[in-house]
């Protein structure tokens, strides 16, 4: 049966911490006087004062403990009763705006225990407000109940004093067994949750995570709910451990709890109709409405909850929207996009700047006795409509998978390809670098849009957007290898003949760049599906040429930005601002942001021993790395084009350079007509035109191509590599 406990009503507003947690010589209101931070001064309620507010109706278990600014004006307060200490800042006769509701400073028809208040604030027909600091200016409307337990740890997966671990909050990502679950707390970053939940065997590792976690935040009893200034909540029925940032939006919703809601003037968060936070954090910037149900979650900034969204167990990262659909235990970097009320997303690390179509399920992880199954996903994954994948499959950066249910374990290894399941041949399709062979406008265009589009006002991480970065580019110089190695194999019908990979290699080169005619129907690929059946590679001419494009496109880009940046006039010039031994080395995507496994090794071991000493040292540190992203990035390509063209530093001369110059111009100029071809053809394809009946409908309707933003942005930056070129030639 219930426990129903009967106490005395002077009880009321009384003994929030458990005598047992009361440090010695402390009251119960230590802690709440250390969170009011107003700077108000509060005195007792004059004679007068208390006259007026028993004439309005209003009751205290003891008028002493109300008190008050010298501003206050007690006509203002009618209706409510009153338990325990509260403070109340200045009432003056004004009424508050927002939006399309306006109602007059005060507080009125409401039950208020042990609470602060700032400057002219609205509080009305709160049925249940307790143990709260409220800012200045707040407005409070029709709520159910409003409190804080002196439990409350505000969404953060920490213990208070006397609290067993089992009650501790986790959030179970990337795989349903919690083998890498993590501990969510206010301020976690992607890369934060990243490393958490990836290097799961070192065991001290683990452990310190844990410790620099819990020392983060005081485990002591007592904290009261905070509201910050300019906050409006209204007609929402539970509110229960929340700590509210300044000018959050609370409208309708059904049940928030044990919760830190993220909120500045640069960056408002809001939750809407219906909606049910449970044991979360929500970034700054952060929007959530229309029915959205999220439990055990992290929002990081500027993502977004709408639509009947469902968030469990689940980290979402910065500039990142879910709609509608469903999302459990993943791990989900910045920039994702998901809409579709159809699609389902399960036990899966998904990179970024990735896009999940309707229809698509990447949940069917019970393909064994247990729910241990996972997906890896690269940057820009992008899984097309009624996609069926099956747990574990991995893929690298910019996989693009055609409509299809994939019934057995799929490991894409090439980046940029689109991947086609072949039911009539009973085999498995890939096209290597599909991209920049047939969509480049979209390529381009979502790399740009990611930059245009991260709101972030506190960038603790350095995100890269760039197609053409250390992570893509490493799969890429693995690629042409994979290329050269297969298609030796295609030549000897499968048999290797004994030779090593890299004599595979050097022979499949040759073979590439010779004559390929012999290759136009396909070669065949190994280890990319867990099945019997055959897997084709198409156009492998065309994407061994652009990946070795792509190449010394990326690194003279690199060093032509240096060139610029540092006024270098001479190659010898630019020669001495390089490293004397690049490495290329290997890369990690840590939430988002790059670094070399060399950086995060030492980020490891810095935390390890005790150098990085709390999270916010982690996070200089990762600021610190993105200030030299640059540096290294260049770096990293310095080294891909010299691994490439099989040389040192020391063969690398002016002449090498200058010949390399003409390349990439063409690669350009090849880009940019790519991006133009590829939106073109939405103008062009008779079965895009019929819906229109005259060109004028249909450039009224999605705007002329000639008037298209980005190709004209990207023909400008065309012009200014060529006169970059020009001056250097010169």
């Amino acid at each position: 049966m219930n426990e129903i406990r009967k106490l005395a009503v002077s009880a009321i507003g009384y003994g929030f911490i458990d005598p047992a947690f009361l440090p010695e010589g402390k009251d119960e209101y230590h802690l709440r006087n250390l969170q009011n931070r107003s700077g108000i001064s509060y005195r007792n309620l004059s004679a007068y004062e208390i006259e007026v507010l028993v004439r309005n109706n209003n009751t205290s278990d003891d008028w002493n403990k109300i008190q008050v600014s010298d501003l206050f004006n007690p006509e203002l307060v009618k209706n409510c009763k009153f338990f325990g200490l509260v403070r109340i800042g200045k009432l003056e006769s004004l009424a508050l705006q927002h939006h399309n509701v306006t109602h007059p400073v005060g507080l009125y028809n409401s039950t208020i225990i042990s609470c602060d208040f700032g400057d002219n604030v609205v509080v009305d027909n709160v049925k249940y407000l307790a143990n709260y600091i409220i800012g200045n200016e707040v407005l409070l409307l029709n709520i159910h109940e409003l409190h804080t337990t002196q439990k409350a740890k505000f969404g953060n997966g920490i213990l208070k004093e006397g609290e067993d671990e089992a009650v501790r909050v986790w959030l179970e990502v990337c795989n349903e067994n919690a083998g890498r679950k993590i501990i969510p707390f206010n301020g976690m970053l992607p890369g934060d949750a990243w490393l958490w939940a990836h290097y799961r065997a070192d065991k001290a590792l683990m452990d310190r995570f844990k410790e620099l976690t819990q020392l983060r935040f005081d485990a002591q009893r007592g904290y009261y709910g905070k509201i910050g200034d300019r906050c409006v909540i209204k007609n929402t029925s539970i509110i229960k451990d929340v700590w509210l940032g300044s000018d959050a939006y609370i409208k309708g919703a059904n049940k928030l709890k044990n919760l830190t809601i993220n909120s500045a003037p640069d960056a408002m968060s809001q939750v809407g109709e219906g909606c049910e936070l449970v044991n979360g954090i929500v970034g700054y910037g952060c929007r959530v409405f229309y029915g959205v149900k999220a439990v055990r979650f992290v929002m990081a900034s500027h993502s977004q909850l709408k639509y009947g969204a469902r968030l469990i167990n689940s980290y979402l990262g910065n500039n990142a929207t879910i709609s509608c659909c469903e999302v459990l235990n993943s791990l989900i970097f910045p920039a994702h996009e998901q809409h579709h009320n159809n699609s389902f997303l399960c036990a899966a690390l998904i990179m970024g700047q990735s896009n999940m179509a309707a229809g698509a399920t990447i949940g069917s992880n019970h393909n064994s006795r247990a729910a241990d199954g996972e997906i890896v996903a690269g940057r820009g994954f992008w899984p097309g409509l009624c996609v069926s994948l099956k747990h574990n499959s991995k893929f690298a950066c910019f996989t693009l998978i055609a409509k299809g249910a994939y019934s057995s374990e799929l490991n894409i290894t090439l980046p940029f390809s689109l991947v086609s399941n072949d039911e009539g041949n009973n085999r498995l399709v890939v096209m290597p670098a599909y991209w920049f062979q047939y969509n480049m406008y979209a390529l381009a265009r979502n790399a740009y849009k990611y930059v245009d589009r991260d709101k972030r006002t506190r960038k603790r991480q350095y995100i890269e957007y760039d197609f053409l970065a250390p992570d893509s580019m490493n799969e890429v110089m693995t690629a042409i290898r994979t290329l050269e190695r297969f298609t030796a194999l295609h030549q000897r019908n499968g048999d290797a003949g004994g030779l090593s990979d890299a004599e595979l290699e050097q022979e499949g080169r040759v073979a590439l760049q010779g004559d390929t005619s012999g290759l136009k129907a396909g070669i065949r690929a190994y280890g990319f599906e867990n099945a019997g059946r055959m897997t084709l590679l198409t156009k492998v001419p065309e994407a061994y040429r652009i990946y070795r494009e792509l190449v010394v496109y990326y690194a003279v880009m690199q060093l032509l930005s240096l060139q610029q940046e540092q006024g270098l006039t001479s190659f010898d010039a630019l020669k001495a601002a390089l490293p004397a031994m690049p490495a290329r080395g290997h890369w990690h995507n840590v939430g988002g942001q790059l670094m070399s496994d060399d950086t995060v090794q030492g980020l490891i071991a810095g935390i390890k021993n005790g150098t990085l000493e709390s999270w916010k040292a982690v996070h200089a540190l990762y600021e610190a790395e993105g200030a030299r992203y640059a540096e290294q990035k260049r770096a990293h390509a310095l080294a891909c084009l010299l691994e490439q063209l099989e040389i040192g530093m020391d063969g690398f001369n002016e002449t090498v350079f200058n010949s390399l110059l003409p390349q990439v111009l063409r690669t350009k100029e090849w880009m940019v007509a790519g991006i133009f071809r590829a939106r073109a053809k939405d103008y062009e394809n008779p079965f895009r035109k019929m819906v229109y009946e005259t060109d004028a409908e249909m450039n009224e309707v999605i705007g002329h191509l000639d008037e298209n933003s980005f190709i004209a942005q990207q023909r400008e930056e065309l012009e200014t590599l060529r006169n970059t070129l020009a001056r250097l030639w010169k």
